[in-house]
């Protein structure tokens, strides 16, 4: 993280909330070291969230400029014929003049900077959570993906020995050929669906090593176990997204153009200018009066006459009109992330109970694969059931693989959602 952001934090945070701070910009605390080293590599390296990070910076470098006073002007005049005075003759003019805006002009611009700054931090804040969901989503899928292809393997070696078996069955003349053909177009069917999923893996591991903006052929290590959590849902939700970086940039916006409404106003008030003209003056030679030839030194006081009045009245309805717009924008973005968190909620429980209802499927199904094969051993069951069993239980398991990838995605998109800002 960059230095200049360390200290724009330090000056705000101390101590423990600092810390705090820097752990909540990092992403740390997740589900596994390598997740966590991914999205720590995401956060330092996604091309997009550097862009608004230095979209902050460059915020950041606003109120500097508009805080500090006019340059000065600096007039010289010099006369090819000179000008005659009393004392002498003007050889040269020289005028210093500096305008000063309106009294709290400066500090209300600087306000108004600072407060968009901040809009753009929160921007960038927001940006960084919504690229830990993404990672977080992509990781996912290679982890189901994984699975996946590791239980179809598994089912293809169980599909062989049922070949073997069905083989050693008809050979004995205990049964027809027809299931030894039976095997073999699952056994057909599984080892091409293997192979399209094993050709899925490429593109999902080059989006997720793009999101890292990392070599796009770099293997992706996906731990063997997914968890996720059962986080405490809030039933009260009507002030839950206020904080979130979202909305919290869209409130400082309108902070920021409620105070460019006073800029406007104090803009059309009128500049004062302090200024001294200094005139080179030669001595007389007709002459000697008093103070001949003495230099000509005269204080200057300017006032501009803002009397064009559309422009600043226009400015001060902009400003007005958007801090209308960002009120209206906070309120629709905190329905969305309302309507948004309802799904999710649904999603999360919904993965939680299907877990659930597979495994005691399993453990059902399993013994009744058992009874099944231990009955075509004995000639009392058709080959069909056993196969049908053994699809059953394979799309039991493979549901599983996906309620796990669900539930662990909707805890990512939870924490996206329930993300909240530093003020």
């Amino acid at each position: 993280m960059k230095k200049s952001l360390l200290k724009y934090f330090q000056k705000r945070f101390s101590g423990v909330k600092f810390i705090l701070l820097l752990l909540f910009l990092w992403g740390l605390g997740g589900n596994s070291q390598t997740l966590d080293a991914y999205l720590q590599t995401a956060a330092e390296n996604n091309p997009k969230l550097k862009s608004a990070y230095a979209q902050f910076e460059a915020a950041m470098q606003q109120a500097p400029q508009v805080s500090s006073l006019p340059d000065p002007a600096l007039t010289m005049s010099a006369f090819g014929q000179m000008v005659e005075t009393r004392l002498g003759a003007q050889e040269a003019r020289f005028s210093l003049m500096q305008m000063f805006p309106w009294f709290g002009t400066l500090q209300a611009k600087k306000n108004a900077s600072i407060l968009m700054a901040e809009a753009k931090f929160q921007n960038y804040l927001n940006l960084r959570n919504q690229l830990f969901f993404d990672v977080k989503s992509v990781y996912a899928e290679l982890y189901a993906l994984e699975k996946t292809i590791q239980l179809k393997r598994e089912n293809l070696a169980i599909l062989d020995s049922y070949h073997e078996l069905s083989l050693s069955r008809f050979k004995s003349g205990n049964a027809p050929m027809v299931n030894v053909i039976k095997v073999d177009i699952k056994r057909e069917a599984a080892k091409t669906e293997i192979k399209l999923l094993e050709e899925l893996m490429k593109p999902l591991e080059t989006e997720f090593n793009l999101m890292l903006n990392q070599k796009s052929d770099m293997i992706v290590q996906v731990q063997d176990t997914l968890m996720f959590r059962n986080p405490k849902i809030l039933l009260d939700s009507v002030d839950l997204f206020k904080n979130h970086p979202s909305v919290f940039s869209l409130k400082k916006q309108k902070e920021s153009y409620e105070i460019q409404q006073i800029v406007a106003q104090k803009e059309g008030l009128p500049m004062l200018g302090l200024g001294i003209d200094y005139s080179i003056i030669s001595k007389r030679t007709d002459a000697n009066p008093e103070m001949n030839g003495q230099d000509a030194i005269m204080p200057m006081f300017t006032v501009t006459l803002p009397i064009f009045r559309k422009k600043y009245k226009a400015a001060k309805k902009e400003a007005a009109f958007m801090v209308s717009s960002m009120e209206q924008e906070q309120e629709a973005q905190k329905n969305e992330l309302q309507s948004a968190y309802e799904v999710t909620v649904y999603n999360l429980k919904k993965a939680e109970q299907l877990i659930v209802l597979y495994e005691k499927q399993l453990v059902s199904s399993v013994q009744a694969n058992k009874l099944l094969i231990s009955g075509f051993s004995n000639a009392t069951i058709d080959f069909e059931e056993v196969l049908q069993m053994n699809q059953d239980i394979l799309m039991l398991q493979t549901q599983k693989v996906e309620a796990i990838k669900n539930g662990f995605t909707a805890e990512a998109k939870l924490d996206y959602l329930i993300s909240k800002t530093e003020k």
